[in-house]
C-alpha cells in the first residue's frame, strides 16, 4: 500500500480545490466538449455513410451574356396559339388547403406592348369559361361559368394596375355567413386579369438606359425531378445566375424591378423571372420549363412550358402549349381584336366606379354581388 506524506494530501486536496473553483464558464465548455466527444465516437463510426447533396458542374457567363440571352426572347412581338391551362386557387392557402383545377383548353393572343386576349374553355364541348381582352391600359372579363348557380356570371370592366382588394373584400364579407357556400360558388377564375400574362408571354426587353444590372450568383439545394425516387443523389447543389434589374425611385432610392433567374448546368438557361412591385414585394413569379421549338418552320426556340404564381391574388397557373409547330408568330393584330364587347348581355360591373362608390362611402346601385 502506497503512503502519502501529510504534505502530499495537502497538496492533492488543494489541486482538487482549485479544479472547482475555476470559472463556470471554462468548466461546463471543458464538460461539453468531453461529452460531445464521448458522444460522436460513440454514435458515428467511418463507416456511416451520411446523405450529402451533390454539387453539380456549372458553365459559366458573363452579365453581357445573360442580358443577351433575356433579349433573345424579348424579339417575338406577337404570339397566337392554343394551350392547355391549369389552375390551382391559392385562396385557402393560410389553412394548408390549394384547390386544384383540372386542365382546361385555352387560346391566347399576345401582342406588345402589352395586348392580350385569353379565351378559357371546357375541354371536349368547348363551352367557354371565362373570356378576357385587356388593351394595355383597360381590361374586361366576362365570366361565363361559375359551376352553375350563375350568381358570378358577369362583365368585368377596369383599369390595369389598380389595387381592386378592398372589392374582394367586400365579397368575402358578404359570404362570411356561409363561407363553403362561397368557396363553392366563386369562378375559380374571379381573380385573373389578363395582363398577368403580359409577362408570362412576352419577356419585356432590358434598357440599360432607364435601369441598371447587377449579376451575382448563388447556389441552391434542390430536389432533381429526373432523378430515380430512391436514388441516393436525388438531393442536387444548383448553381444560378441572378441578374437584377434596379430602378430608380422619384425620390432616388433604388429598388428591384425583375429579378431573372439562369440555370448553370448544362449551359446557362433562362429558367425564372420574379416580378416585384415598389414595395419589394413580388408581384409575378414565373417559372420557364425547357425550351422548344415553335411555329411549322421552328425557327423559334421558346419554353415550351410557363407557370405563373400571383401571390397577392393567391393563385397559380401553369400554361402548356398544345400544338407547337401550330403556334402563329410576328401577325400583326387590329386594336380591336384586344377589346371584349359584352355581345351575350351580360350584368356589367365597372370596378373602377364600385371603387370610387366605397372610398366615398356612396352606395351602390348594383350589388358586387347579387343575391
Amino acid at each position: 500500500m502506497r503512503v502519502f506524506s501529510r504534505q502530499q494530501a495537502v497538496s492533492s486536496r488543494h489541486q482538487t480545490r482549485l479544479m472547482f473553483n475555476l470559472k463556470p464558464q471554462v468548466s461546463l465548455t471543458a464538460i461539453l466538449i468531453v461529452s460531445l466527444g464521448i458522444f460522436l465516437t460513440g454514435c458515428i463510426s467511418p463507416k456511416d455513410k451520411v446523405t450529402k447533396a451533390r454539387l453539380l458542374e456549372t458553365s459559366n457567363a458573363t452579365k453581357a451574356d445573360l442580358i443577351e440571352k433575356v433579349n433573345s426572347l424579348t424579339a417575338v412581338d406577337s404570339i397566337n396559339a392554343k394551350m392547355y391551362l391549369k389552375f390551382e386557387d391559392n385562396s385557402y392557402a393560410e389553412v394548408g388547403i390549394a384547390e386544384k383545377y383540372k386542365t382546361a383548353d385555352s387560346t391566347i393572343v399576345v401582342q406588345r406592348p402589352e395586348k392580350i386576349n385569353l379565351k378559357v374553355e371546357v375541354p371536349i364541348i368547348g363551352t367557354d369559361i371565362v373570356q378576357m381582352t385587356s388593351n394595355g391600359d383597360k381590361f374586361r372579363v366576362a365570366v361565363l361559368n361559375d359551376g352553375g348557380s350563375g350568381k358570378y356570371v358577369s362583365f368585368l370592366m377596369g383599369t390595369n394596375g389598380v389595387d381592386y382588394s378592398p372589392l374582394e373584400k367586400q365579397v368575402s364579407d358578404i359570404g362570411s355567413a356561409d363561407s363553403s357556400e362561397v368557396k363553392k360558388n366563386i369562378s375559380a377564375f374571379s381573380n385573373l386579369r389578363p395582363q398577368h400574362f403580359n409577362d408570362v408571354m412576352l419577356i419585356r426587353a432590358l434598357d440599360d438606359l432607364k435601369y441598371i444590372y447587377v449579376q451575382s450568383a448563388i447556389v441552391q439545394e434542390e430536389y432533381d425531378v429526373k432523378t430515380k425516387k430512391k436514388s441516393p443523389l436525388k438531393w442536387v447543389l444548383r448553381g444560378y445566375y441572378l441578374l437584377d434589374e434596379l430602378k430608380k425611385n422619384p425620390d432616388g432610392k433604388m429598388f428591384i424591378a425583375r429579378r431573372f433567374w439562369f440555370d448553370r448546368v448544362g449551359g446557362v438557361n433562362l429558367s425564372r423571372q420574379q416580378v416585384f412591385d415598389t414595395k419589394g414585394e413580388i408581384e409575378s413569379d414565373i417559372i420557364y420549363g425547357k425550351l422548344g421549338a415553335l411555329t411549322e418552320t421552328g425557327e423559334y426556340q421558346m419554353p415550351l412550358e410557363v407557370e405563373l404564381t400571383r401571390p397577392k391574388e393567391k393563385y397559380r397557373i401553369r400554361l402548356i402549349y398544345k400544338a407547337p409547330s401550330a403556334v402563329k408568330i410576328g401577325k400583326a393584330y387590329k386594336d380591336n381584336a384586344f377589346l371584349l364587347e359584352n355581345t351575350r348581355n351580360l350584368r356589367e360591373i365597372d370596378l373602377d366606379k364600385k371603387l370610387y362608390e366605397m372610398k366615398n362611402g356612396k352606395e351602390s346601385r348594383t350589388s358586387l354581388i347579387e343575391n
